[in-house]
C-alpha cells in the first residue's frame, strides 16, 4: 500500500505552538503535490482570546473572520504551494472533522498545544479527540521536538521511523503507513513490540517470575512474528529492524525514540487495551504528548465507513 496524500489541512489557532504544524504541511504537500488548506476555527465559546467581548454576534463573527484570513495569509506568506484557507465557526474537533469529509482530507497536521491558559487545556482534549474520530490519519507535531522538516530549506529528512507494533487491526493499517513512508523517503523502519509488566509479575517473589528461557522464547516469537508483517519486496529497499521493548508501551517507546533519535512514531490508535484505553487514556495520546519526535495516528475507523 502506497499513501496517498492530495489533500493535506494544518489546524492552527495562532499561536506559536499550533504554528509549528505549518512548515510539515507545506513541505509534505510539496512532496506529494497535494494541496494544502489550512484551518482556523473559531471556537466561540472562548471568545474572549480574540480581545473580543460578545455585543454583536454577526459583526463579531464577520471582524474575526477578517482577521483570521489576513492572518492566515501572513503565515503561508509567499510558499510555492498550491493552498486555500479555510475559516470555520463552532466547535474544533468538530469542525475540522467535518471539513475532512467535506474535502476528502488525507491527512492533518494538528500540535498538542495551542494558546496558554483555559484554551491551552481545550486544545489538548481537541487533539486526543481528533485521533478518535478522523476518518484520516493525524500527524501530531509538538515544540521543541526533533523535527523531519529541515527549517532552512523545508525539504523533508525522514531517516528513521519508529511503528509500534500489538497486532491489532489499527496496529496493522499503521504499519502499513509506516513501510509506504519509509520507502518514499528512503528511511530506516524499526518494528517495536512492548510487553507490559502484568500485576501477577509484580506481586510474584523472584524465583517464581518467568525464567530467563521463558522470556528468550517469547521474544523469539514475537520477533518472528514482526519479521513476517514486512512485505517480501519490502526487503529488498530496506532492512527492518525488530525491537521488544519491555514497560508501559507510552514509556517504552518514547524513551526509545529519543535515545535513537527517531524522525517519527507512527501507532494505531486503538490497540487491544481497550478497557485500559478507556479509564486511562490511549497510549497513542500519551505517546503524543511526551514524544520527542511527530507521531503519526492511524485508525481503521477510515477503512469501515
Amino acid at each position: 500500500m502506497r499513501v496517498q496524500m492530495k489533500n493535506i489541512l494544518c489546524a492552527t489557532d495562532f499561536s506559536d505552538f499550533s504554528n509549528y504544524t505549518i512548515p510539515y504541511g507545506v513541505a509534505l504537500a510539496r512532496e506529494f503535490e497535494a494541496k494544502l488548506y489550512i484551518c482556523h476555527v473559531i471556537d466561540l465559546s472562548s471568545i474572549a482570546i480574540y480581545g473580543e467581548f460578545q455585543l454583536n454576534p454577526v459583526d463579531q463573527q464577520n471582524r474575526i473572520k477578517k482577521q483570521a484570513a489576513e492572518q492566515l495569509n501572513e503565515i503561508i506568506g509567499k510558499q510555492a504551494v498550491q493552498w486555500e484557507p479555510l475559516i470555520s465557526v463552532g466547535h474544533v474537533a468538530d469542525e475540522v472533522s467535518r471539513i475532512v469529509e467535506e474535502k476528502e482530507i488525507d491527512l492533518v497536521v494538528a500540535a498538542t498545544r495551542g494558546r496558554s491558559g483555559l484554551k491551552r487545556l481545550i486544545l489538548g482534549s481537541v487533539t486526543e479527540r481528533l485521533m478518535r474520530v478522523l476518518t484520516c490519519p493525524l500527524l501530531v507535531v509538538h515544540s521543541p521536538e526533533h523535527k523531519f522538516v529541515d527549517p532552512v530549506n523545508q525539504k523533508i529528512t525522514l531517516k528513521k521511523i519508529l511503528v509500534g507494533c500489538d497486532f491489532s487491526p489499527d496496529s496493522d493499517l499503521a504499519f502499513q503507513h509506516a513501510v509506504s513512508l519509509a520507502q518514499e523517503f528512503e528511511a530506516d523502519l524499526y518494528l517495536a513490540h512492548v510487553i507490559e509488566p502484568s500485576a501477577s509479575s509484580v506481586l510474584l517473589k523472584p524465583d517464581k517470575a518467568l525464567s530467563a528461557e521463558i522470556e528468550q522464547k517469547l521474544d523469539q516469537r514475537l520477533t518472528e512474528k514482526l519479521m513476517s508483517m514486512v512485505p517480501e519486496d519490502a526487503r529488498n529497499w530496506c532492512s527492518p529492524e525488530t525491537l521488544i521493548l519491555k514497560g508501559q508501551p507510552y514509556e517504552a517507546l518514547g524513551q526509545y525514540a529519543k535515545s535513537k533519535e527517531m524522525d517519527m512514531i507512527v501507532l494505531g490508535v486503538r490497540g487491544h487495551g481497550l478497557v485500559k484505553t478507556l479509564l486511562l487514556g490511549s497510549t497513542t495520546d500519551r505517546v503524543a504528548r511526551q514524544a520527542p519526535c511527530p507521531v503519526l495516528s492511524v485508525s481503521t475507523k477510515a477503512q469501515s465507513e
